[in-house]
């Protein structure tokens, strides 16, 4: 029996090897197709950091963001703000949640997410957040709004999104996400430069907020919770 085990492992070894070859190759030549041909999509298809640029790179900062925010789940609502390809709200907010509303404004990202990262309580919307956010309280908002997607705002439209948020978490509920530090950003566009003056922002809205710093190969990444109540690790 013991040499039967040793044979189907190592057969079952072989198999993995090739079918991991396979999918890490196919996949760098989606990427290849999605990225240096036009037009080039809005939003990156995670799968690809799964199977083809996480062990080449050895760079963990791409699942980073689903766990931090993670942390903070209270087993509620969640809205989750420029939800992409739907990645983290299928694989990291999902199960851990009643509901999750995942909004973007790209037509082409939720129809990405709906066809690849469906599940039971995941709802996709396609919302300018400038116009407003989904009606009904929420238990957790995320946004990860590394740039570019900055530059879609001004400094007073996300101010006046930061306002929004406050109101549909209500008293207990956390807001998350992250940011790339930016020592300069373009005229009327927000930027934050350091952990301070993220948290200066957020301040404006909320009594407690941490924030951390998370240094990756060629940026640093900001990582917040901000709650009127309680929020991970704090006192």
């Amino acid at each position: 029996m013991k040499l039967v085990k040793a044979l189907l492992e190592s057969v079952f070894r072989a198999e993995c090897r090739v079918a991991a070859a396979w999918v890490a190759n196919a996949h760098r030549r989606l990427f290849a197709a999605n990225w240096l041909l036009k037009p080039t999509p809005n939003h990156f298809n995670h799968d690809i950091d799964l199977y083809a640029q996480w062990r080449r790179t050895r760079n963990p900062m791409w699942v980073e963001r689903g766990c931090h925010s993670g942390l903070a789940l209270r087993g509620g609502r969640v809205l989750e703000l420029a939800c992409g390809d739907g990645f983290n709200a299928r694989n990291f907010y999902s199960l851990a949640s009643t509901e999750v509303v995942a909004c973007d404004i790209d037509e082409r990202a939720i129809a990405f997410a709906r066809r690849h990262n469906g599940a039971r309580n995941v709802r996709y919307q396609v919302r300018d957040l400038r116009n407003g956010l989904p009606d009904g309280g929420f238990d957790n908002v995320v946004f990860d709004f590394g740039y570019p997607l900055l530059e879609y705002f001004t400094i007073g439209e996300l101010g006046a999104l930061l306002r929004r948020v406050a109101a549909v978490l209500g008293g207990q509920g956390v807001f998350s996400g992250y940011t790339v530090a930016q020592p300069v950003g373009a005229d009327g566009q927000p930027c934050f430069d350091s952990a301070a003056s993220l948290r200066g922002f957020l301040g404006t809205e909320f009594r407690n907020v941490t924030v951390y710093e998370r240094i990756s190969p060629g940026r640093r990444n900001l990582y917040f919770w901000a709650s009127q109540g309680a929020v991970p690790f704090g006192a």
